[in-house]
């Protein structure tokens, strides 16, 4: 690529591109080349003049080598489809130019237009408003729309031109600011919650796979790309993950919750000939899908009707603020009629008509919430709702799941003793077998530790039944198989162990956690899994402590002495062990009838009906999609100072709500009080009220932390 040097300074250089611009798609692949280069600190970017701004650390002319080595078309093919989609840059341009527009066509028209034309402009610009403010009278409503009525007619009947004009162009420009801000972030918040499935279940004629292997072949089914899959594919999907595509049900029967899409938290009962949509959870049961559609059925479009449509959007100080900002328009209304009355001064009466406190309220609070789960997203936070935030503000108890949460989200198998003779291995080949079709940390390890050691497994099991946070059952080769807890294998199962080796049972290690294998009613093998406490769990609880949350809880399906043992580690208030999911809901519901603010993070299909009960449901991301689908915040970082990030952000967007609250019935009321007095002329009035207005939101658009 070839480029001129503009100017520079140590780690900091700027050029600009041998070319008149750049489209906004050259610009993406160019600003995802250098931010994935390891001595470039940032990069900006203009495609409009062609210049690129790069701040870096090491020798200069290792930047210029990789600007000389850039080559468009080649760096595009290493750029993911998601990040031309996020990147925002077009819409960015779009509302920036749209801005200028505005202000070049009003400022030109008065410098260059003769006044009759400028007039006829004015009073055909007001129409609208005052169209606008009639109709909303005659819905028996007095909001904004009429005090912008009367406002922008009250100046044309009094031939105030230039007033009402000005009126109009900062209502206009705060429309325009009001509309990029909450495109920007619904944009944000809608391509996050978008689907990550990355691999599906394909499901294979045998014949088809015969031709394929070269010998009879038993599985009917194979983990595939989603990139492979393509419009009449059948694939498979299992209880607590998310359907990929949309389809039609060729068999089974399920309960699939579709809440990302139509808003309705309860589950729908999917059976044969039935029709499923992509990025709906299947919650129970088992479903084969002939896909229709491969594209997401627009899921991300759909996210994004949804996030404008839902009040989830809206804490409840916004929308107190917004209804508040309507009740005020009357007594706005008042105060102008009672001065004109009290002063018969047309002007004074004038100068609090051009004053309300409806417009700083309605734009500066919804840009705050909207800004704060923009900013959340920088961090890896996902947060579905303005609500949710005030929440996490609020919460005084927070309650822990262990496994993957204040433990590593990736536990080890350590080691597989066997207890019917049979070789570890083999016993580790078929319990992978099983535990590869649930998304649970404690079955992606089994998984993991079959493929470290290159054992291959063939799907001979027929149907796999999960019983949450209990285990798994199916056959295999006619033996009755089952894998889970100590509870599920040995109270509910009633699995014996063998003769002889109670007392190898009895000396496992405690440290450990352990997946008992049983086969037709008899122990064959107990799996001891390491998880080790997240390093920075104790310092964060302490973190969280600080900000404000008076009760920390942890609940686990895992034994006492694990339980306790962990407990200790990180410093937390309560604990309980051998918990089960309605266990864990129930606790909820208990704080939550006593008055607390409750937060729950969990990770697996087990957390789901307690992250449902919570006031807000926060999943780490890499567990299981349902958990990730029917929480109200997902932390996409592997790092819990996150949650403590989420807190501090909360608290802050709290803390600018109600400053920006302040300061604009502060500043307003003044306004008010200096023109009845007859201190500020209507035209100052309006101009500061409106450029007060756009301050406010402009500061709102800031970050919070």
């Amino acid at each position: 690529m070839r480029f001129q040097i503009k100017h520079e300074i140590r780690g900091r250089l700027r050029v600009h591109l041998l070319r008149r611009r750049l489209s906004f798609h050259e610009a993406d692949v160019l600003q995802y080349y250098l931010d994935t280069q390891e001595n470039v600190k940032s990069a900006k970017i203009y495609e409009r003049t062609a210049d690129v701004v790069i701040c870096y650390s090491g020798s200069r002319s290792a930047v210029l080598r990789l600007l000389q080595k850039f080559q468009g078309r080649q760096a595009e093919r290493a750029v993911p489809e998601s990040y031309f989609a996020s990147s925002g840059r077009e819409l960015n341009s779009e509302y920036f130019d749209k801005l200028v527009t505005q202000t070049i066509v009003h400022f030109g028209r008065r410098i260059f237009l003769p006044a009759p034309l400028c007039t006829a402009i004015t009073c055909a610009k007001a129409v609208p408003y005052i169209w606008k403010g009639i109709r909303t009278l005659s819905a028996r409503k007095i909001e904004v729309p009429v005090l912008d009525a009367a406002a922008i007619g009250v100046s044309v009947l009094r031939a105030d031109f230039t007033t009402a004009s000005s009126v109009m162009f900062l209502l206009g420009i705060g429309e325009t600011l009001e509309e990029w801000t909450h495109k920007r972030s619904v944009g944000d918040l809608a391509r996050s919650m978008s689907l990550g499935v990355t691999k599906v279940w394909l499901v294979e004629e045998e014949t088809a796979l015969s031709e394929k292997t070269g010998k009879d072949s038993h599985p009917c089914e194979r983990l595939v790309p989603v990139s492979e899959i393509r419009a009449g594919d059948v694939i498979r999907v299992r209880m607590g993950t998310v359907i990929p595509f949309d389809g039609k049900v060729m068999v089974g029967e399920g309960m699939v919750n579709q809440a990302s899409m139509t808003g309705e938290g309860i589950p729908v009962r999917k059976c044969e000939g039935g029709y499923v949509y992509a990025g709906t959870v299947l919650e129970e049961g088992e479903l084969t899908i002939r896909v229709e559609k491969t594209g997401g059925s627009s899921r991300y479009e759909k996210i994004v009707a949804m996030i404008e449509d839902t009040e989830k959007l809206k804490s409840s100080l916004e929308s107190k603020a917004e209804h508040l900002a309507d009740r005020l328009v009357p007594y706005t209304l008042g105060g102008s009629a009672l001065t004109w009355l009290l002063t018969r001064n047309a002007t004074k009466a004038v100068s609090v008509l051009m004053v309300d406190f409806s417009c700083a309220l309605k734009l500066a609070m919804p840009i705050s919430v909207l800004s704060a789960i923009r900013e959340a997203s920088a961090h890896s936070i996902t947060v579905k709702g303005g609500r949710f935030l005030e929440a996490v503000a609020e919460a005084d108890t927070v309650v822990f799941d262990k496994t993957g949460t204040l433990t590593k989200a990736q536990p080890t198998v350590v080691d597989v003793v066997s207890f019917d003779g049979e070789e570890p291995d083999e016993l580790l080949r078929t319990a992978a077998c099983l535990e590869e079709h649930f998304p649970h940390s404690m079955a992606k390890a089994v998984v993991k530790a079959a493929e470290q050691k290159h054992l291959t497994h063939e799907e001979k099991h027929s149907t796999v039944s999960y019983i949450v946070a209990h285990g798994i059952s199916s056959m295999v080769d006619g033996k009755k198989m089952v894998i889970g807890s100590y509870h599920f294998v040995f109270e509910d199962e009633g699995c014996t162990i063998p003769k002889g080796k109670q007392e190898l049972f009895d000396s496992l290690p405690a440290e450990y956690s352990h997946l008992y294998f049983a086969v037709e009613n008899e122990l064959a093998a107990v799996i001891c899994i390491e998880d080790p406490i997240r390093p920075e769990a104790g310092e964060a609880l302490r973190l969280l402590k600080e900000a404000g949350i008076g009760k920390i809880v942890m609940m686990t399906g895992d034994g006492e002495r694990t339980a306790a043992a962990v407990a200790a580690q990180v410093g937390v208030d309560e604990y309980y062990s051998e918990v089960l999911p309605e266990d864990k809901a129930k606790f909820v519901d208990r704080e939550k009838s006593q008055g607390r603010k409750v937060i729950m993070i969990g990770d697996g299909i087990n957390d789901s009906p307690a992250l449902s009960a919570a006031d807000v449901g926060i999943a780490i991301s890499d567990g299981a999609e349902i958990a990730r689908e029917i929480a109200d915040i997902t932390v996409g970082a592997d790092d819990l100072y996150e949650l403590v990030t989420l807190k501090r952000l909360s608290d802050a967007l709290m803390g600018r709500i109600r400053q920006n609250y302040r300061v604009i019935v502060g500043f307003n009321t003044s306004l008010i009080a200096l023109g009845t007095l007859g201190i500020l002329a209507p035209t100052t009035s309006a101009l500061l009220h409106n450029t007060s207005t756009l301050l406010i939101g402009m500061r709102s658009m800031g970050d919070l932390l």
